[in-house]
């Protein structure tokens, strides 16, 4: 059985006090029933709390390492309680940390965190940067409380809600490919394949396709660990890369990117706002997911 409240708030009154009746006062009972509870929470966790004689009251090495954990636990009982009653979302913000990548987070969460707060003024959102893996580690953990990420979700202690679609296309330099087409797969000999990890995370979603290009075969391939990386090496012309269409929508239509094999029909994916299966917060991650779904990516 769990302590009650009012056992741990005799306790603490006691531990500070060191007189059974002046803490019994404080806490408006008799020291009789005052000695009750003390008796009761010892009983509980079986252990003394006090050594007591004529003259004095001295708290016992378990009564010590009880008593922060007590004075906590009574300071977020009160946060209960005004976290449940009328107009305490003011008083008491909920923080929310968002786990992201680092390209996502800047162009497209960060403009949208005051619309974020204006619907909902009783959060106070936080940010974190990490690669995919990172923040569904982070999230499992507790560490943050939520992640926006299209990376595949396996763990079935990770709940999601979906936000965007996600498309990606195979794209080059436009200065490389006219020196080097790519345009059959033997000439995928004289490329370098850009990509973020050695499991070839974004090339697979042309690998994969139906018509996709799991015949390529490259000169070489460079990890390069973040999507915005990749993209600065492809426009420098270090190589060919599967990027999202968001990010390099521009790129394509200024004609510094091209396009490689149209013909074939990328996979798709979504970018999901991922939280813990059993976080009691789920209407929250419902409202900001509705929100962030309104925004289109870029």
């Amino acid at each position: 059985m769990l302590p009650s409240i009012d056992s741990l708030r005799c306790f603490t009154a006691a531990a500070k006090l060191l007189n059974f009746r002046a803490a019994a006062r404080s806490v408006a009972l008799t020291p009789a029933a005052f000695g009750q509870r003390i008796k009761q929470l010892e009983e509980q966790l079986g252990a003394p709390l006090f050594q007591r004689t004529t003259r004095s009251v001295r708290l016992t090495e378990s009564g010590l390492a009880l008593l922060p954990a007590a004075e906590r636990t009574l300071l977020a009982a009160g946060d209960c309680v005004r976290a449940g009653s009328a107009g305490s979302r003011s008083l008491a913000p909920m923080d929310v940390t968002i786990g992201t990548r680092h390209e996502l987070g800047l162009s497209w969460i960060l403009p949208q965190l005051d619309a974020l707060t204006k619907v909902q003024p009783w959060l106070r959102l936080h940010l974190y940067f990490g690669s995919g893996a990172d923040i569904l580690m982070r999230v499992r953990s507790m560490e943050i409380e939520c992640a926006v990420t299209s990376s595949r979700l396996t763990d079935p202690k990770l709940d999601s809600l979906r936000l965007h679609r996600e498309d990606y296309v195979f794209v080059g330099a436009a200065a490389l490919l006219e020196k080097k087409p790519l345009d059959r797969a033997k000439h995928a000999a004289s490329h370098t394949l850009l990509d973020t990890d050695v499991g070839l995370s974004l090339f697979r979603y042309f690998r994969d396709a139906p018509s996709g290009g799991d015949h390529l075969r490259f000169g070489g391939v460079l990890h390069l660990g973040t999507i915005e990386a990749i993209r600065i090496r492809a426009l420098a012309q270090a190589g060919v890369a599967v990027l999202p269409e968001y990010l390099v929508r521009k790129d394509i239509a200024a004609g510094r990117l091209q396009r490689i094999l149209p013909s074939v029909a990328l996979l798709s994916d979504w970018f999901r706002l991922v939280f813990r299966t059993d976080d009691p917060r789920r209407s929250v991650y419902e409202q900001i997911a509705a929100q962030m779904s309104e925004v289109p990516l870029k």
